[in-house]
Formats: C-alpha cells, structure tokens, sequence
C-alpha cells in the first residue's frame, strides 16, 4: 500500500511544493514547528534513510541542502535546523525547520498557518530554487 508521501508525490493528496526533480520531492510539512517548516523526500518509497542505496541518500542529501538554503533565504529565522526522525510515515523524509529557538527543533510547539500563508510561503521558497 501507498505510503502518504507516495499519495502526496502523484498528487493523490494535496500539498504545498516547495521543489521537485526526476528522484525527489519537497512540500511544507502540513504541522509545522515553525513556518516554512518542509520535507524532502526520495520519490522512491523506502521505510528508513539508512536503507536508501548510497547514491540515493548523497543526492537526498544534496536536494536538502538545496532547499535549506532557498528557506532561510525565504523565512527569517537563526539557523535551519534537519531532523530525520520519520514515526509516523514509513517513508524516508528529512524534516528543514526554520529555527528561531531550540523550541522549534522539539516538534512540541506547533504553528497554525492559513492555506493562503502556505501558499505563499511555497511559493517564495521555491523562488530561491
């Protein structure tokens, strides 16, 4: 069965991309720590990072690093904190937050923010790209 993110990916379910390639995906995270919050996912649908091949993680690496730049260039903020935890979707997705204080980096302390923000807070990311 479709992971979420693979739902997400074909378009299944509705998001706020960021940045997509031939082999990868990004898209605000939906509920955030911080706004701008996203995620970087492998279009292959692999339950754990270290199980991606080599190649796959050095280029999941590279989309990130790509991503994190044109977020901190788009969202005022510190430092741009990445986190690979994944609990709740069986599918590799590196967490890009925004941070202003280490209580952004706890996934404790959600923001709210308006489809229209969403929007526009993809929209600009993906201006950076």
């Amino acid at each position: 069965m479709a992971t979420l993110f693979t739902k997400i990916i074909s378009g299944e379910i509705t998001s706020y991309k960021v940045a997509e390639t031939e082999d990868f995906f990004a898209f605000l995270d939906i509920n955030p720590n911080s706004k701008g919050h996203t995620l970087c996912i492998p279009k292959k649908e692999v339950n754990k990072i270290f199980d991606l091949d080599e190649s796959t993680y050095v280029e999941l690496m590279k989309f990130s690093r790509r991503v994190a730049i044109a977020l901190e260039k788009a969202v005022p903020c510190e430092r741009i904190g990445m986190s690979v935890i994944g609990l709740e979707v069986p599918h590799v997705h590196v967490h890009l937050i925004p941070l202003h204080t280490m209580d952004d980096a706890r996934f404790t302390n959600k923001q709210k923010v308006t489809p229209e923000e969403f929007e526009a807070l993809a929209e600009k990311i993906g201006s950076y790209l």
